[in-house]
């Protein structure tokens, strides 16, 4: 496994990483959902760095949890990158509800593909009534680590040294999350990895869709004063549907909910409306499409982002499957503070791009 730059690692080992607890599913007396894991299940914030999964490693985990699940998980290619490296999607359940995530389309954002792999090791491996329930209402998809390339390097591209794009970088490759325009086609997207997206998107046919990214580290301003550990947002382009819409602060409303009862200190991001953007563009395809950004924290923080961000993949499932997203009044996504300044010495890697996602 690889860390991240200059910081100190912890692996997440095996199948314990998971969180596989009876907490995780237990419904409460009179609730039509299983809860969210409670307080005791927070992450310690205090812990060391977390060791990331290499590419080669992601496909053994992957397929691990294919096998400790029974074949609950399947685990299937749905693309290459430009040097070939596989592009895993790893699906569960067979409900009318569907859900896609997307992780790591910049590859030097890696926590969201932590925390899918616990998400799918608490959704598929375990097999007691409400996971078997659950799964009987929902049909998740997870887009595993959507740029290799970049993730090999430590770098937010993909790889391509033909690449003269509009957006990334000449002679390095493209920024994959500008290359989702709904009108082009997959076979004329000059990004392999957008055009997999864009594919699977098409023949998944999800009504949800979250793109986990990270970012770089904000505080709100006095009086205040928090540090902001999560952003999120909806789509912003005018052409998104009036119903889309809606979802999609519906979800964020439920997103935001989650990350801050597992302790996180969560605001809106200020994102453009771009239409190659996923959150835009996923949106005038008519999906509830969500932005999640990460901060990036102190190695001694990261086991809790990863934390978070997993307990925010369960509970949207559990929330989709038993139709609590329409009860959420979408206003409320507004009532969600703005995020605040960037802090000192800020990592720039992320923030010199924190203008969108």
């Amino acid at each position: 496994m690889t860390s991240l730059p200059g910081r100190t690692a912890r692996p997440l080992a095996g199948l314990a990483a998971f969180a596989l607890t009876a907490g995780a599913f237990a419904a409460p007396a009179h609730a039509a959902a299983p809860a969210l894991p409670t307080a005791p299940q927070r992450a310690e914030q205090n812990g060391g760095g977390v060791r990331l999964h290499t590419n080669a490693e992601l496909a053994k985990a992957l397929k691990r949890i294919e096998r400790a699940s029974h074949g609950r998980v399947r685990v299937r290619s749905v693309g290459k990158s430009n040097e070939g490296r596989p592009l895993w999607f790893a699906t569960l359940g067979s409900g009318p509800k569907r859900l896609m995530y997307v992780t790591e389309q910049h590859g030097d954002e890696p926590l969201g593909t932590e925390s899918a792999l616990k998400a799918l090791g608490t959704l598929g491996v375990r097999n007691d009534r409400d996971a078997r329930r659950l799964r009987s209402k929902i049909t998740l998809g997870i887009l595993v680590r959507a740029n290799p390339d970049g993730h090999q390097r430590q770098w937010r591209y993909n790889y391509d040294p033909d690449a003269k794009p509009e957006y990334g970088e000449p002679g390095k490759g493209y920024d994959i999350n500008r290359y989702h325009n709904p009108s082009m086609r997959p076979a004329d997207n000059p990004v392999p990895e957008a055009a997999a997206i864009r594919r699977t998107f098409d023949r998944f046919r999800p009504s949800i869709m979250v793109d986990y990214h990270m970012q770089g580290r904000y505080a709100f301003p006095p009086p205040d004063g928090r540090e902001i550990t999560t952003s999120i947002l909806w789509p912003t382009n005018p052409t998104v549907p009036a119903g889309a819409f809606k979802r999609s602060k519906q979800v964020g409303v439920r997103v935001h909910n989650a990350f801050t009862r597992a302790g996180a200190v969560v605001s809106q991001y200020p994102g453009g409306d771009y239409e190659g953007i996923a959150r835009n563009a996923y949106g005038i395809l008519g999906g509830a499409s969500l932005l999640v950004e990460l901060s990036n924290l102190p190695p001694e923080r990261q086991r809790f982002q990863v934390h978070t961000a997993y307990v925010s993949m369960v509970d949207l499932a559990k929330a989709a499957a038993y139709r609590q997203l329409d009860r959420i009044d979408p206003a409320d996504a507004d009532k969600i503070p703005l995020r605040g300044p960037a802090l000192p010495g800020s990592n720039t890697t992320h923030a010199e791009h924190d203008h969108d996602a």
